[in-house]
């Protein structure tokens, strides 16, 4: 039986916003899904250590006084829950986070800022991202990709209300077993495999679109905050970006993500500048957008 048929691992958070470096999570799930074994989902509500914002309680419908009043510690909720995840990648569950770049991020940073030891420094899951997946075997459909977008193309279930972490973090194991199903060639790979494949796959996705931001008039600063990590950013990546708030360039080079050698004269400005190498050997300069030949 391929790894599609055995038991999987998933983990939803819903948090105060987006920022994974400054935002605290608000609810969480952890939940056993498939391989003919009974569902389990174990949820938590986190007291928040910030206000969250009417933008998010929109998307979730958690507001500060509810998550307050209802909700556990936040080191103790963290703590639980990368215990639960730590015995369930040391049972051999392979762990499917929806956009995991994000969850796993923001968790690792969480874990960090309030004296629990990180996941990653106690185990290395393999990981399996519906998003990434879904781009990978379907990268031209059209349309939205969000989990309930995936859930109705890929005839998952969405068993609640979208936002819902015990909800979502079960329709993403879903998506992942259906799109194992349509491809069967994924379910010749194995757990370490696929990981491997879908950092690869990310990476390419990603620089795909931040190339695409780049060229968008009106979007190319958006471009530069495009990461290119899977399936976390490291707090390294971090720190080194942070040490550079005032030149985004200048922190994607120190963070690793743009390399020495993509900084070149650039014609049109008369000066060194930045610039997206194509795989044919072009130059386009970040900063005005000239493009040159790989020999000028």
């Amino acid at each position: 039986m391929g790894w599609h048929g055995r038991p999987f691992m998933g983990l939803d958070l819903e948090t105060s916003g987006t920022d994974t470096e400054q935002d605290c999570i608000v609810t969480a799930a952890v939940v056993r899904w498939g391989g003919g074994r009974p569902t389990f989902t174990r949820p938590w509500i986190a007291k928040p250590e910030c206000e969250i914002p009417a933008d998010a309680q929109a998307v979730h419908g958690w507001s500060t006084e509810a998550a307050t009043a209802q909700g556990t510690h936040p080191a103790v909720v963290v703590s639980e829950i990368t215990d639960m995840v730590v015995s369930g990648v040391e049972q051999g569950y392979p762990l499917v986070v929806m956009n995991a770049p994000f969850d796993l991020t923001l968790l690792d940073r969480a874990a960090r800022r309030l004296g629990v030891r990180p996941l990653a420094e106690r185990v290395t899951p393999y990981v399996l991202d519906p998003r990434v997946l879904d781009k990978q075997v379907d990268r031209y459909r059209k349309g939205r990709r969000r989990l309930e977008d995936l859930c109705t193309h890929w005839c998952a279930r969405l068993d609640g209300p979208a936002h819902d972490s015990q909800v979502d973090a079960l329709a993403a194991c879903d998506v992942v077993y259906r799109i194992a199903r349509r491809h069967p060639w994924l379910q010749r790979k194995t757990l370490a495999e696929l990981h491997d494949a879908q950092q690869k796959w990310a990476y390419q996705q990603n620089a795909s679109f931040r190339d695409h931001l780049h060229r968008t008039p009106g979007r190319e600063l958006e471009a530069l905050g495009v990461r290119l990590d899977w399936p976390m950013v490291p707090a390294a990546v971090a720190a080194a970006l942070e040490e550079h708030p005032a030149d985004p360039l200048a922190a994607m080079h120190a963070a690793g993500e743009v390399d020495a050698a993509e900084y070149h004269y650039c014609t049109r400005e008369r000066s060194t500048r930045a610039h997206a190498v194509t795989p044919d050997g072009r130059r386009r300069c970040w900063s005005c957008g000239n493009e040159t030949d790989g020999n000028q």
